[in-house]
């Protein structure tokens, strides 16, 4: 994508950000108060907001709610030399919670609220407003219902003005790290429940619109297919957040989004491209930081389908890989080799037993003993959803051929993609695909990509003993046992080589030299209120 735009291209983009006060760009030495007092943040994004309900996923929404709608407990954040923050998977602290205590049979998590901690509406934070939220996730049957599902929760009920239980039907190691969640969410229910009625006993309709957290910021305006106006909460319990304004507005062009935070007019952009990324790693007004992530871009096979039903077959693809060539083609060299379904930010993980190597002689062999000594015809199905999508499709057509595999690529519209590869369907055979975990437990992740029942086992895999693995160590507490059972069921995955394992890309993130803060969550979503000018 060119850096350079028409002047039509800029004068669009200044337009849609006429009707903002003056803004006051990041850049060294230019930074500035807004009329009205505090400092205003402009983020260029790809579209303004279907919706702020966590449950009812829509564009834009999870990269708002987070803003909102803020969580019982969090990761603990650990500074990092180059100004930036990076989570530490394995602490989980308080955050709107004081503190929790455990039953001794491991059914019972008592939550304890901070006290004094208030929404945009001054309504008090109560075990009341904790439990409406869960219940109003389970009532949905979505993103929330499967979070209490994996965490065993049967129930949350308030058991004292600052005091909620949670009911578990065995015990968890997953639900406190899913409590970092923003969903299900902690909404101020007094306010909620005031736009409620009797066909939307949840008010559902009002959360199209409107919000109602104890995050640090709050809902003003909302300008469909221009922009959403978000102000700091002035009851916030936390740090008072630097910009007492955020203004998130709509710029589809990734062109626009580099050339306005270039020149200071937007302070941050989302989904650059790998280009345009490097363009600021060049620029010493740009700092980009590095984190591996939790994205393994992989290619899954559907075994109910032939050839892929042969595991034959399925390691013959697997040794055909050029994976040297992947990562220079696809990833720059700047990937992560995968070797396991588990990313290496999750705790547990064990970067070892996928023992796949670039082998073209030994794919061949492995065909040759499936009955296609004459080579093989496959096709993969792909998209344009996922930006390395087509390319790693030419790639594997390339290095598959050093193996007399012939791939023909059949490119379908996202929409087809999506459907084909529904928990209703899964008819694709053969595709790239990605998942991004937000919850940082092995079984939660093994659960969501390779169990029967899980949302994002797009391929439809199906072991025996694997499921069983998953199932016992969703009902367990951690300890040596549980690491036991997740180390076996990687190996499980890697050996059976239902996906083809190859890079973790990475997230690159570019900020302005003078903006300091950023963290890394695994929900690839900046928390506003944490960026602030460097010192």
């Amino acid at each position: 994508m060119p850096s350079r735009l028409s002047r039509r291209q800029i004068a669009k983009g200044l337009a849609g950000l006429a009707s903002a006060p003056a803004l006051g760009a990041l850049l060294p030495g230019r930074a500035r108060a807004q009329a009205g007092g505090g400092a205003t943040l402009v983020i260029g994004a790809v579209r303004t907001p279907g919706g702020f309900d966590g449950d009812a996923l829509r564009p834009a929404t999870r990269e708002v709610v987070q803003q909102v709608y803020e969580s019982l407990v969090r990761y603990a954040r650990v500074e990092q030399p180059d100004g930036s923050y990076a989570i530490d998977p394995a602490r989980v602290e308080p955050h709107l919670a004081e503190g929790w205590t455990v039953s001794a049979d491991g059914k019972a998590v008592d939550i304890t609220l901070r006290q004094g901690v208030k929404s945009f509406f001054g309504n008090e934070l109560t075990a009341e407003d904790v439990a409406w939220g869960w219940n109003k996730s389970i009532a949905q049957r979505r993103t929330g219902q499967f979070i209490a599902s994996v965490s065993n929760v049967e129930s949350v009920a308030a058991i004292s003005r600052y005091t909620a239980r949670f009911a578990l039907s065995a015990p968890s190691a997953i639900f406190l790290r899913a409590l970092t969640s923003y969903v299900p969410a902690i909404y101020d229910s007094a306010e909620a429940k005031k736009h409620a009625t009797t066909e939307d006993p949840w008010a559902l309709k009002w959360m199209e619109r409107n919000t109602a957290g104890f995050g640090a910021y709050h809902l003003q305006s909302l300008q469909q297919g221009q922009q959403a106006v978000f102000v700091a909460n002035p009851n916030y319990f936390g740090p008072k957040p630097h910009f007492q304004r955020v203004i998130y507005r709509q710029l589809p062009s990734p062109a626009a989004r580099l050339q306005l935070l270039k020149t200071g007019q937007i302070h941050w952009a989302e989904d650059l491209t790998q280009q345009q990324i490097a363009d600021l790693a060049a620029d010493r007004n740009f700092r980009v930081h590095q984190h591996a992530g939790t994205i393994m871009a992989n290619v899954r096979m559907n075994a109910k389908f032939k050839p892929f039903d042969d595991i034959r077959v399925r390691r013959a693809l697997a040794h055909a890989v050029d994976y040297a060539a992947i990562n220079q083609a696809v990833f720059a060299n700047q990937g992560i080799r995968a070797r396991s379904i588990l990313p290496p930010s999750i705790p547990g993980n064990e970067q070892s037993h996928y023992a796949f190597e670039t082998d073209h002689d030994r794919a061949r062999a492995l065909l040759a003993e499936a009955g296609h000594a004459d080579g093989i015809d496959i096709a993969i199905n792909y998209g344009d959803e996922l930006w390395f999508e087509e390319s790693l499709a030419i790639q594997l057509r390339q290095s598959f051929a050093r193996a007399n595999i012939r791939l023909r690529l059949e490119k379908k519209t996202n929409a087809d993609m999506r459907a084909g590869t529904a928990p209703n369907r899964r008819d694709i055979a053969f595709f790239p695909f990605r998942d991004s975990p937000f919850v940082l437990d092995p079984f939660y992740k093994l659960m969501i990509d390779a169990h029967p029942r899980g949302a994002s086992n797009r391929n439809d895999f199906n072991n025996a003993e694997f499921t069983q693995l998953v199932d016992r160590g969703l009902r367990m507490a951690d300890g040596p046992e549980r690491q036991a059972l997740a180390s076996r069921a990687q190996a499980i995955h890697a050996e059976q080589v239902s996906w083809l394992y190859t890079f973790y890309p990475g997230h690159a993130q570019p900020v302005p030299a003078s903006l300091r803060g950023y963290t890394w969550y695994p929900d690839y979503v900046p928390r506003w209120a944490e960026l602030g000018p460097a010192p």
